[in-house]
This record gives C-alpha cells, sequence and structure tokens, in this order.
C-alpha cells in the first residue's frame, strides 16, 4: 500500500533541520564525520546532512521539529486554513454586496422592475406567470427590508468572515487556540447549516456540512481538546516522544559503538 513518507517530503521542500546538543553522547549519536567533511542528523527525517549544524545548545532546548503524524496533521490543518481564508474572503465580498444594495436600495428595485418588463413578452409566450415566480418573491422582500436591517446583516457577516479569517492563519501556524476556535465556531453553525438543508439540498451545502462535521471530530480527537484522550498532557507527550531528540536519548540506554 502506498504511503508518504511526511518527512522526506517536508525535507525536501524545506531543507533539513540540525542541531548539535551539548551532551556528548546525544551529540555522538547525532554527528558523524565523513570524507566530504562533518554531518549532522536531520531531527524531521532523520538523515545525515552535510555542514555544520544550524544551531548547537542543551538538548532540552532544541527546536520541536514536527515528524511523522505530526506533519500529517499540520498538513491537514492547513488545508482547513486554506478553505477557512476561501471562505472568509467570499463572505466579506457577500458582506460588502449587502453594504452597497443598502445604500442604494431604492435604485435597484426601479431597475429591477424595468428590466422585468423586458422578459414578460417572453415568458408569457411558455405561459410562465414571471411576476409571482418564487425567484420573482424573494428579491422582490429583499426590497422590503429596512436598512438598518441590511447593515447588521452586513456587520453580522463581516464579523463572521474575520472569525473565518483569523481561524485561517492560526491553524496555518498550527496554534492550539485556533483549534479550540475552529473547533466551538464551526459547531455552533452546524444547526443552522442542517436548517438549511433541510429547507433547499444542494451538492454544495451537504458537501460543506459533511466537511465541517468531519473537521470538528478529526480536530477534537487528534488534538486532544477539552481533556478528551488525555487532554494537553497527553498531546504534549506525544509531541515530544516523536522527537528525534527523544529517540536518540531512549536508545542512548544501549552504549553507542566505537
Amino acid at each position: 500500500m502506498f504511503s508518504i513518507d511526511w518527512n522526506r517530503r517536508t525535507c525536501s521542500r524545506r531543507g533539513h533541520t540540525t542541531y548539535a546538543p551539548d551532551e556528548n553522547e546525544l551529540r555522538t549519536r547525532l554527528h558523524a564525520q565523513t570524507a566530504l567533511g562533518e554531518a549532522w542528523r536531520c531531527l524531521r527525517c532523520g538523515d545525515f546532512a552535510l555542514g555544520a549544524p544550524h544551531a548547537s545548545g542543551p538538548a532540552e532546548d532544541a527546536p520541536l521539529v514536527p515528524r511523522g503524524k505530526a506533519l500529517r496533521d499540520l498538513f491537514i490543518l492547513r488545508f482547513l486554513a486554506i478553505e477557512r481564508l476561501l471562505r472568509g474572503v467570499l463572505i466579506i465580498l457577500v458582506a460588502w454586496a449587502v453594504w452597497k444594495f443598502s445604500n442604494s436600495q431604492d435604485a435597484v428595485k426601479d431597475l429591477f422592475n424595468q428590466n422585468l418588463t423586458v422578459f414578460k413578452p417572453v415568458t408569457d409566450h411558455f405561459h410562465w406567470d414571471l411576476e409571482h415566480s418564487p425567484i420573482v418573491d424573494t428579491i422582490r422582500k429583499t426590497f422590503d427590508y429596512r436598512r438598518s436591517t441590511l447593515l447588521t446583516v452586513a456587520g453580522a457577516l463581516l464579523a463572521y468572515a474575520l472569525i473565518e479569517i483569523v481561524e485561517a492563519f492560526g491553524l496555518w501556524l498550527g496554534r492550539r487556540w485556533a483549534e479550540y476556535l475552529t473547533v466551538v465556531a464551526t459547531a455552533a453553525f452546524l444547526p443552522l447549516e442542517g436548517y438549511e438543508l433541510s429547507h433547499h439540498v444542494t451538492v454544495f451545502k451537504v458537501c460543506t456540512l459533511l466537511l465541517n462535521i468531519a473537521a470538528v471530530v478529526w480536530i477534537l480527537l487528534s488534538k486532544r481538546l477539552f481533556g478528551l484522550r488525555g487532554g494537553v498532557v497527553a498531546f504534549e507527550a506525544e509531541r515530544h516522544s516523536a522527537s528525534l531528540l527523544e529517540v536518540e536519548h531512549s536508545a542512548g540506554a544501549v552504549p553507542a559503538a566505537v
């Protein structure tokens, strides 16, 4: 079965990350002398990279480089971040359109009624009552909304868009607060999405609802939010257990080859 080596995949794009710990035993296990010069093990993929280490110091100060499952999770989070960013931009455009409409409501109404008469001969020919069609009735209802109501809607949409954009940047950077924000904000809107779906089913709405449900469940479980699966303590322990330095430190119980 085909599987992705997330460590080497990331190193091939970003380059290796090397570190020289002060502890002699760990330093020996991560260092090698070759005919081309010294080489240090990458903290991400474990391969030796020629050249001086990027940094040095106590092992506890070494950067916690995401590896394996953590890299895969980061990829998924960034996919969700892109989706949130695109959604936020789209909602901003809708908010701008609502605001623009509120400022020229009467002009748009007159323009709509004038152009509606142009299509009337065609619709009469096909015996379609254009004046009382659901689409036209829906559009006309918006003309009756008060300007203050439209401005409130535009403001609410803008606030929602900003939340989506903040989520996007936080998820892209892998911040834990963004994971909490995403779960809470997404779960809060699931009932509304279900209500809309019960009135009018579209492929886009179904896919959006399923994506949001999957995102909430996955983030809750994989990131151990709200104390699930041991909470933040278990989450941090899992991250550190995957660290190359931790692996080598555990392996240090076996005497290194001379």
